[in-house]
């Protein structure tokens, strides 16, 4: 199997190196100034489950020709339409994407532009950065796949790709019912984005205060709401498991959101807080805690750019 991964970033960098450490068929596809650094240095992992150094085969979209089973894209959601213009060439008549970007809404992009039997579900679960010299820092145990067939016909390629990372070094599901399986990651991470943003502030601080594990058990029951307004009421397990998150004394823990936030970058609000609060008012639920995160994060945009200008 040709495996393409969009990205030699923190998600990219970390599981596209290991699916290569394994002996998969990878290829990256990057821009320019990561080609170079990739060129020079190679492609640095730092993780608890070992640090490695690899040369693995790198493309830009100027010189991407070949043809690849799967692709898998890990891109920020405004950086989607540019990623699918530099895909559109690899895509033949049975490669499939893997995308693995924050949320649901891509899903409906990517359709539309290639194909529902092109188009895979898939969630990943990694606290990782890229380090000043340009190198995947993974910041913790917990790295996880887990993809799944939204159509009959994709069932053989996943359940091919299943067998080739399970030899990886990461933890890799294949499931059965992946949607659901995303708008779980979608309840839990709309969540901690939108509370460690709205407080700027990680999980432990928001919890010590009077209301804050008060405030975040409300916000996870909004977003609940919506995903149950929509078929997929989060089950029992994914329920408990996103409140011992949230409500954890002393954690350190943010989002990545958080972290655009505190360096001043771009974040993602329209795709995560943003969309989550669109579909809870299409399906006329009463959201106030959604709506002052996202009007927050409005905020924050507002100043960036202005500040650009």
């Amino acid at each position: 199997m040709k495996i393409l991964v969009l990205g030699a970033g923190a998600t990219g960098g970390y599981f596209g190196g290991r699916l290569f450490e394994s002996g998969a068929d990878v290829t990256f596809l990057v821009r320019e100034k990561r080609f170079e650094i990739l060129k020079k240095n190679g492609l640095h992992i730092v993780s608890p489950k070992g640090d490695v150094t690899l040369s693995p085969k790198l493309v830009t979209a100027d010189s991407l020709h070949d043809s690849y089973d799967l692709v898998i894209l890990s891109c920020k959601a405004y950086d989607l339409q540019s990623s699918m213009d530099s895909i559109r060439s690899a895509i033949k008549e049975k490669t499939v994407i893997l995308p693995f970007l924050n949320g649901i809404g891509h899903l409906d992009i990517l359709d539309k532009e290639f194909g529902q039997e092109h188009v895979l579900g898939g969630v990943v679960y990694i606290p990782a950065t890229l380090g000043s010299d340009g190198e995947v820092r993974h910041l913790g145990a917990l790295s996880k796949m887990t993809f799944g067939a939204r159509k009959e016909s994709q069932k053989a390629i996943v359940e091919q790709f299943a067998k080739i990372a399970s030899q990886a070094k990461f933890d890799s599901e294949l499931s059965q019912n992946v949607m659901q399986d995303m708008w779980e990651k979608f309840v839990f991470l709309t969540t901690l984005a939108g509370m460690t943003c709205l407080m700027r502030s990680p999980v432990g601080n928001i919890v010590a205060t009077d209301e804050g594990e008060q405030i975040s058990l409300e916000f996870l029951k909004e977003c609940e709401s919506v995903s149950a307004g929509f078929g997929y009421p989060v089950t029992e397990k994914a329920h408990k498991n996103a409140v011992e998150s949230i409500t954890q004394k002393g954690s350190p823990a943010t989002s990545s959101m958080f972290r655009d936030l505190q360096n001043g970058f771009r974040v993602e609000l329209d795709s995560i807080v943003g969309d989550m609060l669109k579909r809870g008012r299409a399906k006329n639920l009463t959201l106030p805690l959604l709506r002052v995160a996202y009007a927050h994060l409005q905020a924050y945009d507002y100043g960036l750019k202005q500040s650009q200008k």
